[in-house]
């Protein structure tokens, strides 16, 4: 809200005009704590200024769509052609990513089905439907899918040929994949990383460690350039295996290779230990992550700040939590709801409203749960002035603290 109010003032000063890359972003940051009535007054001020785009109405549909509003985003794309804009193609595709990645692939069915003559399906389009569905495990649709793709004479590329294999293996049906695999050469289109990666991924989530080294040594063989991704794969199915030698003897022929790992690498060896209780050993690959001067992100932190404070050690949450401050690393609130737990579960009741107010002043939502955890501490431990406190400083945010009751 107060990025709105700004956006505003400033649109009145003399000698400046909002560009439309500014418009898509305040979309972008009220679409987030959906303010739908808002962004609609910034979409007719670009009308008005006749400066609206088909990329301002996406965000809209987006945003409608991450909300739970898939009747709004559907209504949004349709009633673009009465504020001045021809929806094409792209326009259509959009709108389908949108559906499909909040879970509505049916109603993108529908709507696909229903639109396909004005909107003729191309690649891009297929792709989308697949993908959607191959997220839903339905591997019948995505037979079905790809089936109307051919007979409708798209010839499939290296990007939907993945998209295929990624869906059957999401669906259990890896061998079904490898076929796809083999046909991908017997058209000539050969196979890159990623093609080959989502095999020794859904070889380790089996736990078929044998055929995922398999796939990864005809790699070589292949003389694919093998990459980060790549053996984050591999390190994946030996943790998925249980064999985590293997997966530090993957990590080690990485480094030998001049590959560097990311923080992907490192959280998914840390997600194995911490999972198994071997905290020592995973704050030793956190160590030797930071000492190889590869930057933990926030999945890392929050990893390493829950299990410390699940095992009863916030002072080395709180270590965890001063490294990431000294790096300058803008912690998420995911971060300091887990600190935040941390510190009610073990009754540093005043920590916890520090870091909560440095929530607040860092401008970061507090979720509900986390207001509400905090509430029931301090109502048990009669700080109600405290709460009053915090609640007023609530009302810096775009919610107000009666959102958190």
């Amino acid at each position: 809200m107060q990025a709105f109010t700004f956006f505003k003032w400033a649109d009145k000063q003399q000698r400046y005009t909002h560009s439309v890359e500014a418009y898509h972003i305040i979309i972008g940051s009220l679409g987030r704590i959906r303010k739908f009535e808002l962004i609609w007054v910034l979409i007719n001020d670009m009308k008005g200024k006749g400066i609206l785009t088909q990329e301002a109405f996406s965000l809209v549909i987006k945003w409608y769509a991450r909300a739970r509003m898939d009747k709004e985003a559907i209504e949004t794309f349709k009633n673009m052609g009465k504020f001045g804009l021809s929806p094409d193609l792209a326009s259509f595709n959009n709108l389908l990513i949108a559906l499909c990645k909040c879970k509505y692939v049916r109603r993108a069915q529908e709507i696909f089905d229903e639109m396909m003559v004005e909107y003729v399906p191309d690649l891009r389009t297929y792709s989308i439907m697949l993908e959607g569905w191959g997220d839903e495990r339905k591997v019948n649709k995505v037979r079905e899918i790809f089936q109307e793709m051919i007979d409708r004479d798209c010839e499939p590329d290296i990007v939907v040929y993945v998209i295929l294999m990624n869906a059957f293996c999401k669906g259990g049906k890896i061998e079904e994949a490898v076929k796809v695999l083999d046909e991908m050469r017997s058209r000539g289109c050969k196979p890159n990383l990623h093609a080959y990666s989502v095999l020794v991924h859904a070889y380790g989530s089996n736990k078929q460690i044998a055929e995922a080294l398999d796939i990864f040594e005809k790699m070589k063989k292949d003389a694919c350039a093998l990459d980060t991704p790549t053996y984050n794969a591999l390190i994946g199915a030996f943790c998925s295996a249980s064999e985590i030698d293997g997966a530090y003897r993957t990590l080690e022929e990485m480094e030998r290779s001049g590959v560097s790992p990311n923080s992907r690498t490192y959280n998914i060896i840390l997600a194995y230990l911490i999972k198994h209780d071997r905290t020592e050993e995973a704050y030793d690959v956190f160590r030797r992550m930071v000492r190889r001067n590869c930057d933990p992100d926030a999945k890392t932190y929050t990893m390493m700040i829950k299990m410390f404070c699940n095992g009863d050690q916030v002072d080395m949450a709180l270590d965890v939590w001063n490294q990431m401050s000294q790096k300058q690393f803008c912690p998420t609130s995911e971060n300091l709801y887990v600190l935040i737990n941390g510190l009610c579960d073990r009754g540093k009741i005043k920590k916890a409203c520090k870091f909560f107010e440095e929530m607040i002043e860092k401008g970061i939502q507090p979720p509900a749960t986390t207001y509400k955890r905090l509430q029931n501490v301090l109502l048990d431990a009669g700080n109600e002035d405290v709460l009053k406190y915090l609640t007023e400083k609530m009302k810096l945010l775009t919610k107000a603290p009666s959102d958190y009751s």
